[in-house]
């Protein structure tokens, strides 16, 4: 597998927000997010064996791990990092931006799922389909910019039923272009259950780009 990072941090997002975690970032990505903040990851990275992954995150006080990107789903071989690190008895959860095909998770991996919005402008990537495969123990995620992409997420939201699809619907705000206060507002007055997520890595280390 080409991997670009593995660190042990704060998890900033998600449900799991605010817990020590196991990072193993995966190298590529074939999405191009206007707000995107780990382009370094789109070719930086150096081959690793599941085993070696395994003993790099070993010594790290913790038994949960996210795998995330660039685009982890498109190296095939992470399907076997899921089940190892599964079997290990870690809790396993998988960031992925939503265009690759989910069906072949494994079912005991938590997915937090991106659907773009239109200013992220890959927002015709999404691939509808992966909603199926999402379940009540899953997260769905909207990266919010502006007015038109929260309407567009709560039609999203209405269209598919998505509270009752997922357990987790998350609206977070695009860093340092969406106010938090104004969008928290928004989300008080559209009456829908989701829950305002802020990046809360980015809070405790402003500065730093990687290894957060």
């Amino acid at each position: 597998m080409i991997i670009n990072e593995v660190f042990y941090s704060i998890q900033g997002e998600s449900s799991y927000a605010g817990w020590p975690c196991a990072f193993i970032r995966l190298s590529g990505c074939d999405l191009r997010c206007s707000y995107c903040d780990t382009q370094y990851a789109f070719n930086e990275g150096s081959e690793m064996s599941i085993p070696e992954i395994l003993r790099a995150i070993a010594p790290f006080p913790t038994r949960l791990a996210l795998i995330t990107g660039g685009e982890p789903l498109l190296q095939s071989s992470v399907h076997d990092l899921f089940r190892s690190l599964l079997d290990l008895g870690y809790t396993v959860c998988l960031e992925t931006g939503g265009h690759v095909t989910l069906k072949a998770v494994d079912p005991r991996v938590h997915k937090i799922m991106d659907l773009k919005c239109p200013s992220s402008g890959m927002s015709a990537r999404n691939h509808y389909e992966n909603l199926q495969y999402l379940t009540s123990g899953d997260e769905l995620k909207f990266v919010v910019g502006g007015r038109e992409d929260f309407e567009w997420a709560c039609a999203r939201i209405r269209e598919f039923d998505l509270t009752s699809r997922v357990g987790t619907v998350l609206i977070s705000p695009v860093h340092e272009r969406m106010a938090y206060d104004r969008l928290a507002r928004w989300v008080l007055e559209s009456g829908l259950r989701v829950r305002l997520q802020l990046q809360i890595h980015k809070i405790i280390w402003p500065d730093a780009v990687r290894g957060v």
